[in-house]
């Protein structure tokens, strides 16, 4: 039989191990599960695709990234806040 080690955050693995026991499983048990039915199906067994985001999202994006159409820096919170109320 084969050891498989990973590393992983500490909070996932907490979280993780809780919803597990929550349904009677122990972790290594979800990951062998996960596992087999990765091989059964010759793939991940759920779909991994990008999140839709909005386009006035990816636009705020795009601009953050490219340091486009930025307001600021600014002097305190109040001016920051007004410029954001600003049509």
């Amino acid at each position: 039989m084969a050891t498989l080690q990973i590393c992983i955050d500490d909070a996932l693995k907490k979280e993780a191990d809780a919803l597990f026991s929550s349904l009677g499983l122990d972790t290594s048990t979800a990951i062998r599960i996960f596992l087999n039915v990765s091989v059964e199906n010759s793939g991940i067994p759920f779909s991994v695709q990008h999140k839709m985001i909005s386009s006035s999202l990816q636009e705020a994006i795009y601009d953050t990234r490219y340091r486009k159409n930025l307001q600021g820096p600014f002097d305190n919170a109040e001016d920051a806040v007004a410029s954001m109320l600003e049509d």
